[in-house]
């Protein structure tokens, strides 16, 4: 087993909860933790969520785009596009003329689950926003894009 003693740091902290990454996953745990418990109320998970706000903004789009654009896997998607489809809450085409990809849309019914549920996780990320002094808002905004960047070079 390595010893870790002798590692280079990846900033001064000396206890791994005051590390970047730590505080990052845990303010993502309050986060997911206070959206699944407003989202349960509207019949609705995070992802479920996460597509009917994306489709709303983006009508048209494909499992694999809308996997992409919610962070999560492909097969996931297609569970999660099954779940709103059975719902009632988005249609898809049962096949398409080129390709495979099957574009979903939202529903009448799925809009207004969609803003129903929108009031609550909006309401979860103004009390977020509000932490943060406004005038460190656009910083820490990018900020997290650079984190995010940083990673993906």
């Amino acid at each position: 087993m390595e010893e870790t003693s002798h590692l280079e740091l990846p900033h001064p902290a000396a206890d791994v909860l005051d590390h970047v990454g730590y505080r990052l996953k845990r303010a993502h745990a309050a986060l997911r933790g206070a959206m699944d418990q407003v989202l349960r109320e509207h019949g609705l998970t995070v992802p479920q969520y996460a597509c009917l706000e994306v489709l709303a903004a983006r009508p048209g789009m494909s499992n694999a785009d809308l996997a992409r654009a919610t962070f999560v896997t492909r097969q996931s998607m297609n569970v999660v596009l099954r779940g709103l489809q059975d719902q009632g809450l988005l249609t898809r085409p049962a096949t398409v003329d080129t390709g495979r990809a099957r574009p979903a849309s939202l529903t009448d019914e799925g809009m207004r689950r969609l803003k129903g549920a929108q009031k609550a996780v909006y309401a979860i990320e103004t009390r977020m926003v509000h932490a943060i002094p406004v005038e460190r808002l656009t910083a820490l905004l990018e900020d997290l894009d650079r984190l995010a960047q940083a990673l993906t070079d």
